[in-house]
Formats: C-alpha cells, structure tokens, sequence
C-alpha cells in the first residue's frame, strides 16, 4: 500500500512540473496578445507583425527551447516509478530554470549582442540540461526506483551540457559569432557515441588484460 502511495505521489509531482511548462509556455504569448491593443496605430496586420519581430522571434525561441527541454525531461524520469527526495529536488532546480528562461529569451530580442544577455539565455539552458543529467546519473546508480526498464545515459546529457558550455564561451570571446556557436548541440550525439566507442575500446583492454 505505500508503494502505491508512493507512485501516486510522484505521478502528482510530475503532473505538477507539467503544469508549471504548460503554464511558462502560455505566458510566452502574453506579450504577443498586448500588441493586438495599438493595432490602430499600425497601418494594418502586416505592419504590426512587421515591426514586431523580434518579439515573435523571441515567442518562437522560447517555446522550441522550452519544448525541447520539457522532451528530454519525459524521456529521463518516464521509467521512475517511486517517489524519490532527490529526483524532485533535481526536478524542481529544472522547473526554476524553465520558468526563467522566458525573461532571457525576451533579452535576447531587445539586446542580443549583450555579454549578461548571453550568460543568462544560454546559462539557463547549460544549468536546465546539467540538472536532466544530474538525474540520469542518479538512476543508473538507483535502479530499484524505476520499473527496471530504465535506459538512463548520462552521456548524451553530459555531451549536451559541454557543447552549451563551449558554446557559451565561444560566443563571449568571439562576438561576431553571436549564437551561432549553439549549433555545437548538433556535435553533441556524434561526441557522446565516440566517447562510448573510446570508453569499450577501454574497458575491452581491460577485461584481456585481467
């Protein structure tokens, strides 16, 4: 009976953290909605989405951002079944991060080429990916809390959480590059199959040399 209590009680927390996404996301369009109230001081439609740009830019990367990582959240903690004091607290550090995000996103459309605008948009998603990871590691090392067909790999999380890294720095110290560097996330699957190749070459030394 407190094993199902348990399993209710997660599944509570995790509708929570669905809530708190769907709820970041919504408010994304809030600002888009204002503008709609001067829409007698544009000319027409067009010329209000024309020189709105930048904040539907900025509706559009928040929403792709804050998709991607409510995905990668669902794939990590989909096998857990029992409440844990860790996970959730690791769960709840990526649910700060989610609800921030916006507010550097919409930096991003009023001052892109700030250095701090920087830090915090892609800051934000280093420290959102670095806490996903953070909980794949804690399920490869506590099983017993999953239905036992848990497929947890730290490594695509830790690849991800490099490439935003270098990413990050790369755009600081060359600005031309602005935020181009974040097309390093494509290199991060490429990176994490090379390091398992490298990591078996390893442990196959090993094993014959035992």
């Amino acid at each position: 009976m407190a094993e199902i209590e348990r399993d209710r009680g997660f599944e509570r927390f995790i509708t929570f953290l669905d809530a708190i996404v769907a709820i970041a996301i919504t408010l994304l369009v809030l600002p888009l909605v204002e503008l709609t109230a001067d829409i007698d001081e544009y000319g027409s439609v067009a010329d209000l989405l024309r020189e709105n740009q930048a904040e539907i830019w900025a509706f559009l990367l928040s929403f792709a951002v804050i998709a991607r990582l409510w995905f990668v959240q669902h794939d990590s903690v989909r096998h857990v079944v029992a409440y844990d004091r860790r996970i959730a607290r690791l769960l709840l550090l990526w649910g700060l991060t989610i609800v921030f995000l916006p507010f550097p996103t919409a930096l991003v459309a009023e001052a892109a080429d700030d250095e701090l605008t920087k830090v915090l948009y892609i800051g934000s998603m280093v420290l959102s990916t670095a806490f996903l990871t953070m909980i794949e590691v804690y399920l490869v090392r506590r099983p017993e809390i999953t239905d036992g067909h848990d497929d947890a790999d730290p490594v695509n999380g830790a690849a991800n959480v490099l490439m935003l890294a270098l990413a990050l720095l790369i755009t600081l110290v060359v600005p031309a590059t602005s935020y181009f560097p974040l097309l390093l996330l494509l290199a991060a699957g490429p990176a994490a199959d090379l390091w398992r190749r490298v990591r078996g070459r390893g442990d196959r030394r090993t094993s014959v040399g035992e």
